[in-house]
């Protein structure tokens, strides 16, 4: 058996150009999406993603505002930025990328923003609403993956669903959206007993555990759908030659960058065995820049849609 690999950049294509539909029709009539991006300190993957998201932004017609920040920044100066922010009906959304200086409170500040442009779907409110099923901001990269299975047509009603890792930002939010789709869904981390066999019950198994390459053929029931969420560096050549073999490209971006990206899934292993699955990179990344996107619209609406009289 050979994986059918479930292609996260194309799929998030498809919701941008949905998303850049929506927007030119609402700009005709007058409202328009906005977004502020807030980024403290010098982090340089930090200033990538968010300019990335800046960029994409601007590609969909949707405003974009990038605030800076120095690495002094307060916890103060950061609330007191929020609540600017909170009040300005042009920005439906407000993104605090992470991680922020160790001087902040970074939990209290994520919880100053208001949920309804929570575009993250973090706030503690946004978070209760999905735990009910409540209409409200989804967090982007749980939503994608659902956005992905469904646009694949993989059945998640009645399905055995794995969830590998617990974070609010994936594990948990991941499996409350597979119970409202009326999956039976099983949380494991690392204290679960005999987690190989757990796994194997999957009909969807989604890892998210952060350890690379961690899930291998013993971890998957022949046929599943594997969801890889996990974002890891190969630096070594033994680890190259293990989970790669002669796969060329990957050979070359390692001797070009010094390294090269594999997720919590070993990829030839999951390969032979999996029915579908997502490749590292290329799958659910690409996903939560577009999710992003379409909550900033979803805010819009939500917030201003009623001025809105043509839709």
């Amino acid at each position: 058996m050979t994986a059918k690999l479930l292609d996260g950049a194309s799929v998030a294509r498809a919701i941008k150009d949905e998303v850049g539909s929506e927007v030119v029709e609402y700009s005709r009539r007058g409202l328009r999406p906005g977004l502020a991006a807030v980024i403290v300190g010098n982090d340089t993957a930090s200033h990538i993603y968010v300019s990335s998201k800046v960029k994409t932004c601007e590609q969909l017609g949707i405003f974009s505002e990038k605030i800076e920040l120095p690495e002094t920044t307060t916890t103060e100066e950061l609330l007191a930025l929020v609540q600017n922010l909170n009040s300005r009906d042009e920005i439906d959304g407000i993104l605090i990328q992470l991680p922020l200086p160790k001087q902040t409170d970074a939990a209290l500040v994520l919880n100053s923003v208001d949920p309804a442009k929570d575009v993250d779907g973090l706030h503690p409110t946004n978070a209760g609403r999905l735990m009910l099923n409540e209409p409200g901001l989804r967090p982007c990269t749980p939503a994608g993956i659902i956005e992905m299975l469904e646009r694949y047509q993989i059945e998640m009603t009645g399905a055995r669903v794995v969830v590998i890792g617990r974070s609010r930002l994936v594990g948990l939010p991941v499996a409350l959206l597979m119970l409202h789709r009326h999956a039976t869904v099983t949380i494991c981390h690392s204290r679960t007993k005999d987690l190989a066999s757990v796994a194997r019950e999957a009909d969807i198994l989604i890892a998210a555990i952060g350890r690379a390459g961690m899930v291998d053929a013993g971890y998957i029931k022949p046929g599943a759908a594997v969801v890889d969420v996990g974002t890891n560096k190969i630096t070594t050549p033994g680890d190259l030659d293990y989970f790669f073999g002669d796969d060329q490209k990957r050979r070359a971006a390692f001797e070009k960058n010094g390294y090269t990206l594999i997720g919590d899934v070993n990829p030839r292993a999951a390969a032979e065995v999996a029915g579908y699955l997502t490749p590292v990179p290329g799958g659910v990344g690409p996903l939560t820049i577009a999710m992003l996107m379409k909550n900033t619209l979803a805010a819009m609406k939500m917030r201003r849609g009623s001025e809105d009289k043509g839709i």
